[in-house]
């Protein structure tokens, strides 16, 4: 027994060495074959390799490092060239792969559920949507079904596999919080400070039309424009002061209430005006949800009074951020009136095409793979305006469908919760995602991060927050 013991030793020792060995060799061709490239793939291959092992080990690191990256990436573009929209497209199809391949029976259970239901049922009919004979360009689907369908279902069966302890709740609110305050400290920076060389180039390929108005900066801190930028501070902003203002820790109430102070500030210096019915909108959900009617009449009297003061006044008109948002109220305001243009002409085209266009046919990417159609030269400046036009009314119908189920859904899952402090964090992100929900017919937002990382984290949390509800 001992010599085949050391026999077994010598050949694993033998076995380590030649690896080592051969690990140096082939470092070596790279350095011979690539020169500085391979020099710097040494310094590259081994983080990624720990980074792989991680999240083999724990699928749910996956779904972590993507919406750490979903902050940020849009804006890192603009001064390193990577494509981190593929990166975090790699982690989540990565992260749902190892989800359904290495949970257990009993962990998939916890995908039956409506989100997953109807979301499945999406994915489907977006996959079929290859097929469409009105598609033009079968490459545009691969590059905007992501956004449109896929990223939805992955974020979706990757929490609810995985997230299963409150800590994770915790983890997620002060991350969001973090990069929040981040981003609109970056954009008190671009308006107070000024754009930096990267940020003003990035303006001059093209983005200044939309970003410089009358002389004045949209600001749009490192989201992808200041339409995203706005309408994820105000999605914050709501959830933030929601949980500052309801039961819980002090120090926890203070660091929220002034995370969303300044996120509400970043709203308004975005000049997004949809932004405004994020907290609108989601504010009155809130209202109801939170099951206090003297809560309800004082908080629609300060709706009404807000809403009074934006349109029927011209206190504030001095100051352009408020400018911005009474326009939004304008039924006579120009781009609205463009827009609506835009949708007469959308309805008569889409009348004989109930499956629409195919996916990647309007927008971005029908401007790159089908520039000279009718879609591809016809904004549709809405999230739901675009799911119609390319999946048409029947998509249209299956996608409101799936958000709406989620909305009543959640609604009876919080009214049922007896926490205090838990039901009201719950109630901020329904809120806050039924706000987002809200601004997408304005502005094309649900599907783009960060928007539809932390929206769908939310939708998840509010079905676990129920079974952490019962275990008190």
């Amino acid at each position: 027994m001992d010599k085949a013991y050391r026999l077994f030793d010598s050949v694993k020792n033998s076995l380590g060495l030649l690896s080592w060995v051969a690990l140096v060799l082939v470092f070596s061709l790279l350095i011979y074959q690539f020169e500085l490239i391979g020099l710097g793939l040494i310094f590259v291959i081994p983080p990624i390799v720990v980074v792989m092992w991680i999240i083999y080990v724990y699928p749910l690191s996956a779904l972590y490092l993507a919406m750490l990256i979903s902050f940020p990436g849009n804006g890192l573009t603009r001064y390193i060239p990577v494509p981190f929209g593929l990166l975090i497209d790699a982690l989540l199809f990565g992260g749902i792969i190892l989800a359904l391949l290495k949970s257990t029976s009993e962990e998939k259970n916890a995908l039956k559920n409506i989100p997953i239901y109807f979301f499945v049922a999406w994915f489907i009919y977006t996959t079929f949507q290859l097929l469409n004979p009105e598609a033009v360009s079968k490459a545009a689907w691969f590059y905007a079904i992501r956004g449109t369908s896929f990223n939805f279902l992955f974020i979706l069966v990757i929490a609810f596999i995985y997230v299963k302890d409150k800590k994770h709740l915790n983890i997620f609110l002060y991350t969001w919080l973090f990069w929040s305050v981040l981003a609109a400290i970056w954009g008190m920076k671009q308006k107070m400070i000024g754009l930096d060389g990267a940020e003003n180039a990035w303006l001059a390929a093209g983005n200044a039309s939309t970003h410089l108005l009358h002389g004045k900066l949209r600001v749009f801190s490192f989201y992808s424009d200041a339409g995203q930028y706005g309408a994820a501070m105000a999605h914050a902003a709501l959830v933030f002061m929601i949980i500052a203002i309801g039961p819980g820790k002090w120090k926890q109430k203070i660091i929220f209430g002034l995370g969303g102070l300044l996120c509400l500030y970043a709203m308004a210096i975005s000049g997004t005006r949809g932004a405004l019915f994020i907290p609108a909108g989601g504010g009155l959900i809130y209202l109801i949800v939170n099951k206090n009617f003297k809560l309800l009449i004082v908080g629609l009297l300060m709706g009404a009074s807000v809403f009074g003061v934006l349109k029927y006044t011209y206190i504030g008109q001095g100051n352009y951020e408020i400018q911005r948002l009474r326009s939004a109220l304008d039924p006579n305001d120009a781009s609205l009136n463009v827009r609506k243009e835009n949708q007469q002409k959308l309805a008569g085209y889409l009348a004989s095409r109930p499956l629409g266009g195919g996916i990647g046919s309007s927008g971005y990417f029908g401007l790159r793979f089908s520039p000279n159609t009718f879609l591809a030269q016809t904004p549709t400046d809405s999230w739901y305006v675009r799911i119609w036009a390319e999946t048409g009314i029947v998509g249209l119908y299956l996608h409101l469908a799936s958000i709406l189920a989620i909305i009543g859904a959640g609604f009876w899952k919080i009214f049922s919760m007896r926490d205090p402090e838990l039901r009201n964090i719950m109630g901020a992100f329904l809120a806050g995602f039924t706000g987002v929900a809200l601004a997408s017919y304005g502005n094309s937002i649900l599907g783009q991060f960060p928007t539809i990382m932390v929206s769908m984290i939310s939708i998840v949390m509010i079905w676990k927050g129920e079974a952490w509800d019962q275990k008190k």
